[in-house]
């Protein structure tokens, strides 16, 4: 049977699945000796003890069963108390459904949403597993632009609006932005939160950066604003901000009328997350605040070395972000950016995401993460000096 054949006999929406062209990009570099990788959104970092012990003493209890489809009680109601202190929120355990990473609950929203030929509305650039997610899940996707103005990035939330039409199932923000950093204002939120509510759109808002918030301790959220009824699903992930990437822990909130049906997609998709990994999350809502300043002190600094730095290039237009830990720039002349990554990778050994790996929106563009030590940005650029200066 060739490989045609075969293809033609999976579903049309795994067919229709594209390749991360970021990781096409890392998968080379892998190969390489001596590459600077800062194409993945992962700081340098490794996890703090307090973490690491508490899974650890979680295994050594014999904390190595099934755990409840939607998550061990002692970790949502950590999680409640964590959101609700930080956000003025007033959410329940019964709201929150425990997941294996923020990706998973991506998926899992996707699928507990979505009919095949449902609208859904998200902006760009943007994280491409965001759209692969509902476009698996056989989801129409329409695209409101993010763009540069005054030196940082902005969306016109009356062309969002706009989009959001009757009879559009749901709209997908994630603020602060994978790549742009660009975050949506609690003004701009409000406004399309009433809308929605007007129209019965779905909200999903992916808040895994919401505490990489150059401005303020947590970046605005739909949580501090929304009623327990209303149509929304937040995402949220420990990987970031509690640097534990591998360990693939996250959350869904949505309204408590949906535990149920959360936790039975749950059930057919991995059944539980790990007890262990959960203890983890729970010493780190515990006692992670400091972790948590800690980090936002290293990659502030990171920020301030790689804007300095990508500013001096005449040929780079650098733009502001205001949150996660990436600078997303456009660099003069360039007109394929999976090509010059590749370039840039096989020339100077740093590897840079490619822009257009986030959408048509993104081309012409490079995303850094800076969420490195100040050796290993200072070596990066230093290499990237004759592309970027060419």
């Amino acid at each position: 049977m060739d490989n045609t054949t075969l293809l033609n006999s999976i579903s049309y929406r795994a067919r229709a699945l594209e390749a991360s062209k970021i990781r096409e990009v890392a998968e080379l570099g892998m190969k390489q000796d001596g590459v600077l990788p800062l194409w993945f959104g992962e700081g340098a970092w490794p996890t703090n003890s307090l973490i690491v012990d508490a899974a650890i003493a979680a295994l050594k209890a014999g904390n190595h069963m099934y755990q409840p489809n939607n998550g061990a009680m002692a970790l949502r109601q950590a999680i409640c108390a964590y959101s609700n202190e930080l956000l003025g929120s007033r959410l329940k355990p019964a709201q929150v459904t425990v997941t294996p990473s923020g990706m998973q609950g991506l998926m899992l929203t996707a699928e507990f949403l979505v009919t095949p030929g449902d609208r859904v509305v998200t902006v760009e650039p943007g994280w491409p597993n965001i759209i692969g997610a509902f476009k698996a899940t056989g989801a129409e996707i329409a695209s409101v632009a993010i763009a540069p103005k005054g030196g940082h990035w902005a969306l016109d939330v009356e062309e969002l609006i706009a989009a959001l039409t009757p009879g559009t199932k749901a709209v997908v923000i994630n603020s602060p932005n994978n790549p742009t950093g660009w975050t949506m204002p609690t003004e701009e939120q409000r406004l399309v939160l009433e809308h929605c509510r007007r129209h019965g759109i779905w909200i999903v808002a992916d808040d895994v950066y919401s505490r990489l918030y150059r401005h303020g301790r947590h970046a605005p959220s739909f949580l501090s604003m929304a009623e327990p009824e209303d149509l929304l699903v937040s995402v949220n992930s420990f990987s970031k901000c509690w640097s534990m990437t591998g360990w693939r822990l996250g959350w869904i909130t949505a309204p408590a009328a949906f535990e149920a049906k959360l936790g039975q997609l749950t059930e057919f998709n991995t059944s539980c997350t790990a007890g262990f990994v959960q203890e983890a999350g729970i010493a780190a809502l515990r006692d992670g605040e400091a972790e948590i300043t800690s980090l936002l002190s290293k990659i502030q600094a990171g920020y301030e070395m790689t804007a300095e730095r990508l500013s001096a290039f005449s040929r780079v237009e650098f733009i502001e972000p205001d949150g996660a830990f990436y600078c997303f720039f456009r660099v003069e002349g360039l007109t394929d950016s999976f090509a010059a990554a590749g370039e840039i990778l096989e020339q100077t050994k740093v590897g840079l995401a490619p822009g257009v790996a986030f959408g048509p929106q993104g081309e012409g563009y490079l995303r850094l993460c800076y969420a490195q030590p100040a050796d290993v940005l200072e070596e990066a650029f230093v290499r990237l000096e004759p592309f970027l200066s060419k």
